[in-house]
């Protein structure tokens, strides 16, 4: 299968919209839903960092291989 995102699960968790998540980051609300619906084929390690600060999480909270 290969790298799962969860990062729809982590912000459930941390009760945060995707609209207040991509305002955070600086990315637009499209490029954050690429991104939840593992449709990414990268992602920046600046942006993995700034996603775990916002939602005070660890990558394998957001990141699984399977």
């Amino acid at each position: 299968m290969g790298i799962i995102v969860n990062l729809d699960v982590v912000m459930a968790k941390r009760k945060i919209s995707s609209t207040e998540l991509s305002q955070k980051l600086g990315i637009t609300p499209a490029n954050l839903s690429i991104l939840k619906n593992n449709k990414a084929k990268a992602i920046r390690f600046s942006t993995l960092e700034k996603l775990c600060e916002i939602l005070e999480c660890q990558p394998g909270d957001i990141l699984e291989y399977k």
